[in-house]
């Protein structure tokens, strides 16, 4: 077991589904030759089939006596082509046709974006962003023959050793949130890193950085100081996303709080849900219900002129209150080795300019 383990919560009663941070992730990891329907970092109108296509339903994760139960691998047409655009004819050729993809798409990452649940008299859908949720037991790391998937003993990332990675794709079979990806180029697997490089230099993720909404909370779940420890293991409103997988996630959500339905103000939302609370619990778990009531417990504490310790934090005012990196406490944990290569606080690199995603990915092959 790793000695520390970065988590991040994610407040999904904040997100606007601006996607700012898919733009992120893939400016500074996917831009390369084979990435370009890769997102590590994507967001997704739920109730919906999400990317790729349906993977909520497809399966992976472990059983009740802890074996793997691969899923089918998705085909490419799920995930959808990246597209090109001719721009150049209409913005510097002066031409009168209008930009259209090169061809006609049939399924993209945000396809079904803002249709939400089929109930015309209380129709409702809320924004889920999805990464790879670095698994205290990932499915995709006993799945690999080639044991290119490892845990970092210092933080608990969960990476990818490239140079290992044969491409067989069993780690994809056996992820339940098809959170790693093919590139048909390189014939290996690649997947999030949870931006270490930025860890390692006391930058948080390039999602949760750019994120407009302030939704992310970063930091060591064993950390009791941690913005994540506090809303995960004190207050427990963050919850893990299909935890009957398995996998024990290190990714959580603050689960949707929505006012009870139209013209019955008074109501209890946990009685009057506009998100059914079936399907909340198909996503959260069955603690959704409770967290739910806390959260509206909280909220009329707050509304009657009390305070709420949990909602100010869930407010998230400024990175200090939302993040909490502690790299030098992590570089510690660190084998000797990595210690001596990346130094007390690490060197990984900021932000990469356009065209070096391919570069940096590469770099992800050796343990770090």
């Amino acid at each position: 077991m790793p000695k520390h383990q970065y988590a991040m919560v994610m407040d999904l009663n904040k997100c606007i589904g601006c996607h700012t941070c898919t733009v992120a992730c893939k400016k500074q990891w996917t831009d390369g030759d084979g990435q370009g329907y890769m997102y590590w970092n994507n967001v997704e109108t739920q109730p919906g089939m999400g990317y790729p296509k349906d993977w909520h339903k497809l399966g992976g994760g472990f059983d009740e006596q802890r074996h793997l139960r691969p899923s089918p691998l998705p085909p490419q047409e799920d995930y959808g082509a990246a597209l090109e655009y001719d721009y150049g004819q209409r913005l510097f050729k002066g031409g009168k046709k209008p930009v259209m993809p090169h061809e006609a798409p049939r399924y993209l990452s945000n396809w079904d974006e803002d249709m939400g649940g089929p109930d015309n008299e209380n129709p409702y859908y809320f924004y889920l962003p999805r990464i790879c949720n670095h698994c205290t037991h990932p499915a995709c790391l006993e799945a690999c023959p080639r044991k290119a998937i490892y845990k970092r003993e210092e933080d608990g990332i969960v990476v990818l050793d490239q140079n290992r990675c044969r491409g067989y794709r069993h780690c994809i079979q056996a992820c339940p949130y098809k959170k790693l990806y093919y590139n048909a180029v390189t014939r290996a697997s690649e997947k999030c890193i949870f931006c270490y490089a930025r860890l390692e230099r006391g930058t948080p993720n390039a999602c949760a950085a750019q994120c407009p909404g302030r939704i992310r909370f970063v930091g060591i779940l064993d950390d009791p100081e941690s913005p994540v420890h506090q809303l995960v293991t004190r207050y427990k409103v963050a919850l893990p996303l299909l935890p009957d997988k398995g996998t024990h996630p290190n990714v959580f959500y603050v689960p949707p709080f929505s006012p009870p339905k139209t013209g019955r103000p008074n109501q209890s939302v946990t009685k009057d849900p506009r998100f059914p609370l079936a399907y909340l619990t198909y996503l959260f778990g069955p603690k959704v219900g409770e967290t739910l009531a806390f959260l509206e417990g909280e909220l009329r504490t707050a509304q009657a002129g009390g305070t709420s310790e949990v909602l100010q934090l869930l407010i998230g005012r400024d990175a200090e209150v939302r993040y909490r990196l502690r790299p030098q406490e992590v570089a510690a944990a660190a084998p000797a080795e990595v210690r001596q290569r990346v130094g007390a606080v690490g060197g990984g690199p900021e932000m990469q300019p356009p065209g070096a995603g391919k570069a940096a990915a590469a770099q992800v092959g050796g343990k770090a």
